[in-house]
């Protein structure tokens, strides 16, 4: 055999082993959900080969008759989920889709106004010295917004006074921009609508995270809240595929479109068009009971965690209003959210380490921050409810706090997933959820 057969061969090996550790695991990562049957079959289509730069309709390439009919049905699907007047499903990534809302609403080097990472923002909003897409692409300014941390949400008395001692200074905001990473409650979007309009600003809203709890009418409506563009992910509280979304008002629309393409875009993933069709269809006949338990469930989950002496954040606020759930582990034996990480893992619970707004004052950073971020999408998917909840707090609790054998709880976490393995919310559910399907 050829060392190039054998690293054939290793590949499909790895993703064998991989899909097949995801049905022994208790996945809680925020940013990750898992597609259904129906999505994986729509994305290995021949669309993964075929181009079609442009609008359905107006596409440089020919070969698009099916293609084309197949996006519009996915803008469609789109406007009606999200009550928008225009929305455009070529980006293939959240942050291409915020790229696409940066050059459509400002000129490169604008300034403007997003939370900072420590408080929830996406490195796709930071500036340029942390490396951030706003500032190192599009050589933005941006200015972070007053932070309230009991509130765990925008200051907005502070940063409606920032914004104007910016403007007396002649430094002009272009745009503000709500959203993030960490994302607990509804940003306070319709507050700062009548500042934009005086200042001449324009709003934008990131619902990569909650794109799906918005979608169900289970979060806001930061189209009617005062947002002129909002973007999204399409595979977090969106059951997949990896995607993106923008919607927005319509005299934005043109300009949208011409930062897809040709501004950002060639080939737009067409087969993932496809694939977030079919989520869309689902999200739309299924999405508010699916949104409905993801919020239940991750209220459910901080409040077992808190009943086992945890100190998940906001608790006078009740947690959460979303899928994430944010806890300060500094204060347990394993003192930083990387430990944490790294524990679990061998434990097969899939969480990810993050930063907690007090972090940087306490001398940590995101190597070791802190906090832990938990999301309940992809278990809630599973078909997981509240009792599911307080047992995966119970077998976290162990691993963290008891100090219990990780590999004992591992296969504890195999047994429990055996009766969690496919997916719900969806018109097809018989395929099990992790299943490698091969060509061969």
């Amino acid at each position: 055999m050829s060392e190039h057969k054998k690293l054939y061969d290793k590949v499909f090996s790895l993703i064998e082993q991989h899909d097949k550790w995801m049905t022994k695991t208790i996945n809680l990562i925020a940013s990750e959900n898992v597609s259904s049957p129906a999505v994986r079959s729509a994305i290995v289509c021949d669309f993964r080969d075929r181009y079609a730069e442009g609008w359905p309709g107006e596409r440089v390439y020919a070969g698009c008759t099916y293609i084309d009919q197949v996006e519009l049905i996915c803008i469609d699907l789109a406007k009606k989920l999200f009550r928008a007047e225009f929305a455009d499903v070529r980006p293939v990534s959240g942050v291409v889709a915020n790229l696409m809302m940066y050059t459509a609403m400002m000129q490169p080097g604008a300034r403007m106004m997003a939370l900072s990472i420590a408080h929830g923002g996406h490195i796709s909003h930071a500036r340029e010295d942390l490396g951030g897409t706003a500032g190192a692409v599009r050589g933005h300014k941006v200015r972070n917004y007053a932070f309230n941390e009991e509130e765990f949400n925008i200051d907005v008395d502070q940063s409606i006074k920032d914004i104007r001692s910016l403007e007396a200074e002649g430094k002009h905001t272009e745009f503000l921009l709500f959203g993030g990473s960490v994302f607990l409650f509804p940003h306070p979007v319709k507050e700062f609508r009548d500042v934009a309009d005086e200042f001449g600003m324009h709003i934008g809203y990131d619902s990569a995270h909650v794109s799906g709890l918005i979608a169900a009418g289970r979060f806001q409506d930061p189209l009617r809240e005062g947002a002129d563009i909002v973007t999204a992910s399409t595979h977090k509280t969106m059951p997949g595929p990896q995607h993106g979304l923008v919607l927005a008002k319509p005299e934005f629309a043109d300009r949208v479109k011409q930062a897809a393409f040709p501004a950002m875009l060639s080939n737009h993933h067409l087969h993932n068009v496809a694939g977030l069709a079919i989520a869309l269809a689902e999200m739309t006949e299924f999405g508010e009971e699916y949104a409905d338990q993801i919020i239940k469930n991750s209220k459910a989950l901080a409040q077992a965690l808190y009943n086992r002496g945890w100190k998940v954040v906001a608790a006078d606020k009740g947690f959460t209003e979303s899928h994430t759930v944010l806890i300060d582990v500094s204060e347990t034996p394993m003192k930083n959210g990387r430990t944490v990480e790294e524990e679990l893992e061998k434990a097969n619970i899939i969480i990810n380490r993050n930063l907690l707004p007090w972090d940087k004052k306490m001398g940590r950073d995101y190597k070791k921050p802190g906090g832990i971020r938990l999301g309940t999408s992809e278990m809630t998917r599973l078909g997981m409810k509240e009792p599911e909840m307080d047992a995966i707090a119970e077998l976290i609790h162990r691993v963290v706090m008891k100090g219990e054998d990780v590999k004992k709880i591992a296969a504890e976490v195999e047994t429990f997933r055996k009766n969690y393995q496919r997916v719900q919310y969806a018109f097809d559910t018989q395929t099990p959820a992790y299943a490698h399907l091969r060509f061969k």
